[in-house]
C-alpha cells in the first residue's frame, strides 16, 4: 500500500491492509484502491515500492494479473487467506510502480495489462494451486477479472490463465512423478528376486524329496 499517514491501528503493529479502525470510509477506499491516484509520495517511498513489487516479481513461478473493482474489504481479505494456503500471497499494487517494477524484472507486458484497478496473485510456491485459486474464487463473483499472467517469466493470455488452472497442483504432480519413478524399480526389484525364489523352490524340493527316501 501507497500511504503516508500513520494511524494509531498501524503503531500498534497492525497491517494497513487490515483496514484497522480510525480511517474514514473515504480514506480507507483510497488507500486500498489499486491503479493510480494522486496521492503524493516521495522518490524514496516510490523506490521502496519499486524494490517491493520487484522482490515479488523474482519470487514468483507465477503470477495472475486481476481486476478487482467492485470487492469488499471482507472479499479481499479471504482471498488473500486461500492464496495464502495456496503457498502464494495476493496485492493490490499500483500501475505506474509496477509497470516499473516489471521492466526492472526485465519482463514485458501487454499496454492494457496495468489499466484501471490492478492486484496480482504471486506463486511463491504451486503456480497452478495458485491459478487455480484465484480462477475458482472468480466464477464465485463477476468483480474479480484476470487481466493476463505470467508462467514463470513468460506472459500468458486470460484464456491461458484459465488453462493452467486445469493443471493439477503440485503435490499431485509429484504424486504422479514418484509413481511413474518407483514403477520400474519395484518391476525390476520382482526381476532380480525371481532367481532367490526360484533357487529357494529347488532347495525345498530336493529337502522334500530326501526326507521322502529317508524316510522310504
Amino acid at each position: 500500500m501507497l500511504q503516508e499517514r500513520s494511524y494509531p491501528c498501524q503503531e500498534a503493529g497492525l497491517s494497513l491492509e487490515s483496514l484497522c479502525p480510525g480511517k474514514s470510509e473515504a480514506e480507507t477506499f483510497h488507500l486500498n484502491e489499486g491503479g493510480d491516484d494522486t496521492l503524493a509520495i516521495s522518490k524514496e517511498r516510490k523506490e521502496d515500492v519499486v524494490a517491493e513489487y520487484t522482490g515479488w516479481i523474482e519470487q514468483s513461478n507465477a503470477m495472475v494479473v486481476s481486476e478487482y473493482i467492485g470487492l469488499t474489504v471482507k472479499d479481499l481479505d479471504e482471498l488473500r487467506r486461500r492464496i495464502r494456503e495456496a503457498g502464494g500471497e495476493f496485492h493490490i499494487v499500483k500501475n505506474t510502480l509496477s509497470k516499473i517494477a516489471f521492466e526492472e524484472a526485465g519482463l514485458s507486458f501487454p499496454d492494457d495489462l496495468f489499466e484501471g484497478t490492478t492486484a496480482i496473485g504471486f506463486a511463491f510456491q504451486d503456480a497452478p494451486g495458485l491459478v487455480k485459486t484465484m480462477m475458482e474464487y472468480s466464477r464465485t463473483t463477476e468483480f474479480l477479472k484476470v487481466k493476463g499472467g505470467y508462467l514463470g517469466r513468460d506472459a500468458i493470455s486470460p484464456e491461458q490463465v484459465k488453462s493452467l488452472a486445469d493443471l493439477p497442483p503440485l503435490p499431485v504432480v509429484r504424486a504422479q512423478l514418484l509413481g511413474a519413478l518407483m514403477a520400474p524399480a519395484s518391476q525390476l526389484a520382482r526381476t532380480l528376486a525371481e532367481p532367490a525364489r526360484m533357487v529357494a523352490a529347488i532347495l525345498k524340493a530336493f529337502s522334500e524329496q530326501e526326507a521322502a527316501s529317508e524316510a522310504a
